[in-house]
């Protein structure tokens, strides 16, 4: 059985840091996974979930041009997590956070529950 459970957010002042967790349950995160794992932004609002990070197959990673230099997405295999390091916040960072694992087949999907990070300026 898949579990994703998120850890980690909350509030941070502008050019604060936070970091997010997400504990991988049922999946080998590992080089040659079957999954590509990462976090999803839903910002105040809006109705779908956008891409913010993730690491393909349990190797490359790759994040969206916005945080680009701000957040670092890395996997520890031997606690199975995947977490993301959010350096120099913006208010625009804010928003529900959700763990996200998807086989590169697309035949399977799964979410975590979501976890709320505020930035305030």
């Amino acid at each position: 059985q898949v579990q994703l459970v998120e850890s980690g957010g909350g509030s941070a002042q502008s050019g604060g840091s936070l970091t997010l967790s997400c504990l991988v349950g049922g999946i080998w995160i590992g080089v040659a996974s079957a999954y590509d794992v990462g976090w999803y932004r839903q910002v105040p609002g809006g109705r779908q979930r956008d891409l913010v990070a993730s690491i393909i197959q349990g190797g490359q990673t790759r994040l969206t041009d916005s945080v680009k230099g701000r957040f670092v997405i890395s996997g520890d295999r031997s606690k199975n997590t995947v977490d993301l390091r959010m350096n120099d916040l913006k208010p625009e960072d804010t928003g529900v956070y959700y763990c996200n694992a998807r086989s590169v087949s697309l035949s399977s999907e799964f979410w975590g529950q979501g976890i709320q990070v505020t930035v305030s300026s």
